[in-house]
């Protein structure tokens, strides 16, 4: 071995990257996205979570002092970066808004609450407590963690700041996601993200391939329009999507025991909707891409964004909230809250419709633009 060819060929190598600023662009920039990305998404904590207060305690007026209410100062301990506290007085109404997906959680204070947790805590001997009704949804396990978390470092807050020992128990019962744990989070993410992730790079891959081939040219001078040959490959990736989707459900069902609750096949719908819009992303990656390295150099632009922003492995509420409303410019983010949705809540039609209209408007955007960028650059 020659020390000299050796370095003969390393200077050959730093010649073509000075020559080509795709390459530069990722050397650089991509170390910084991915440290970026990874910072954001397993750094944040939950916030912002929704959650109603039902409190039907009217206080209780401690022999030779004031009228005390525990209620209030729990409910004003509870940590106001991690819940957004709404009030209402009938818990019917509030547990509606916890089904519509408008809230998490509702607390419920019963009445005379502070006088029972007072007399329980003045007789040692007594074994009685007093319960908090929380009914929550339970689906997503972290924001489940961080409901719980907050109102139990209040509890204990509260009673050490009257010296109470707490009598008080937390009466859990779960709107959605009885005993859901994380790998039921966790599934509908990873099918979404790996249809997302698999039918890009693969069209990007694909029509890359034939237009450096030529193949993309041939066919284009035949009778085939640009319309036909998005549409078979449309067609041919949601196929595709479909087989992935039910490899990953059939793993998640047979060997991790996942939750499913709703129409299995409406959440496949909107993985299907999800692999139309991805392959038409392949195709206008693929316009910028002369060749097939050049196209490997958009995976980490493809990828980190969607890990970050979509909801696929950390919820929305911990996504720094500057960043919350970009996660509804990435398509992956509608497939996942459906089919989440539907697996672990078991809602229909009538209430994901909204990631439905969503996936569909960007398939025909993605669509039409793919079509135009193949008659731009058959022009």
């Amino acid at each position: 071995m020659k020390l000299y060819r050796v370095l003969a060929v390393t200077k050959r190598i730093f010649s073509d990257m000075r020559n080509d600023r795709r390459t530069i662009g990722l050397i650089l920039f991509a170390p910084i996205l991915a440290m970026t990305v990874f910072g954001l998404a397993f750094s944040g904590d939950v916030e912002d979570v929704n959650i109603i207060v039902v409190n039907h305690d009217e206080g209780f007026t401690v022999p030779g002092g004031n009228l005390t209410s525990l209620s209030d100062e729990i409910i004003s301990n509870l940590d106001d970066e991690t819940v957004n506290l709404q009030y209402m007085d009938n818990e019917d109404e509030a547990l509606e808004k916890v089904k519509n997906g408008d809230a998490y959680a509702v607390i419920t204070f019963p009445d005379k609450f502070t006088e029972d947790v007072y007399k329980a805590a003045g007789n040692p001997n007594s074994s009685e407590t007093t319960d908090i009704t929380i009914k929550a949804d339970e689906s997503i396990v972290n924001v489940k963690n961080a409901i719980y978390g907050t109102l139990a470092d209040a509890l204990t807050t509260t009673m050490d700041e009257n010296g109470l020992k707490s009598p008080i128990n937390i009466n859990e019962d779960p709107v959605y996601g009885k005993d859901a744990e994380f790998i039921d989070f966790f599934v509908p993410g990873i099918m979404a993200f790996v249809v997302y992730l698999l039918t890009t790079l693969l069209t990007l891959l694909s029509f890359v391939g034939e237009r450096v081939s030529g193949t993309l040219e041939r066919i284009l001078a035949t009778p085939v329009t640009e319309g036909e040959i998005v549409a078979g490959y449309g067609i041919a990736f949601s196929i595709v999507g479909t087989i992935q989707a039910t490899i990953l459900l059939l793993v998640g069902i047979l060997a991790f025991d996942i939750i499913i609750v709703g129409n299995v096949l409406l959440a496949f719908l909107a993985i299907v909707l999800l692999a139309i819009v991805c392959q038409s992303l392949g195709i206008l990656l693929s316009s910028l891409a002369n060749r097939v390295e050049q196209a490997i150099q958009f995976i980490p632009f493809v990828v980190l964004p969607a890990f970050l922003l979509s909801g696929i492995f950390w919820p929305i509420e911990a996504i720094p909230q500057w960043l919350r409303p970009l996660s509804y410019l990435v398509p992956p983010t509608y497939a996942v809250d459906a089919s989440r949705a539907v697996m672990l809540k078991g809602w229909g039609l009538d209430m994901v419709w909204i990631d439905i209209v969503a996936l569909i408007l960007f398939a025909i955007v993605f669509l039409a633009i793919a079509i135009w960028s193949l008659k731009r650059k058959k022009g």
